[in-house]
């Protein structure tokens, strides 16, 4: 279903792939929009090895769009440093594909969030956390990915021996 990597040597390993995600900051959620456009939309988002976890509001384009097709992907870009002398680029990125839902549950839902709130603030007091996650609570909507697929790449001047 999913396309094998035409450059193999370039190809990241699962677990380069999870540690990319584990570490970004935000990603880009690629999902099908308003009158079969793609729609991608920048996101922060948390990983926790099976699933990435996004917040939204409780209506939107991007929430239209995930109840009317769950199918998406969600790229990371690692690094993206250009070499101007060599024409190229240095980059390193991954591509989950997966399908998308709504957290209807609460308790499902409020771990997801804890999950994102301890990613985005590791340093705050659990009691500052909850107190953030409760003052928005109403407001929020929990998306889940699930991964069926994940792919990562990087230029061939990142290899060993450069290309």
């Amino acid at each position: 279903m999913f396309r094998e990597m035409r450059r193999k040597r370039q190809q990241l390993t699962p677990d380069e792939c999870s540690a990319i995600l584990r570490g970004a900051s935000s990603g880009v959620l690629a999902v099908l929009g308003d009158g079969g456009y793609p729609y991608a939309v920048p996101l922060s988002f948390v990983y926790d090895g099976d699933r990435i976890y996004f917040h939204c509001a409780r209506e939107g384009h991007k929430l239209d769009a995930v109840r009317r097709e769950s199918r998406a992907s969600f790229c990371v870009i690692d690094r993206d440093e250009v070499v101007p002398e060599r024409y190229t680029t240095r980059y390193r990125s991954v591509i989950a594909f997966g399908r998308v839902r709504v957290i209807e549950d609460d308790g499902e839902k409020r771990a997801a969030m804890e999950k994102l709130a301890l990613k985005y603030s590791p340093d705050e007091p659990e009691q500052a956390r909850e107190a953030e996650i409760e003052s928005g609570w109403a407001a929020l909507c929990m998306l889940e990915m699930s991964i069926e697929h994940l792919s990562g790449k990087q230029g061939r001047e990142l290899l060993p021996g450069g290309c």
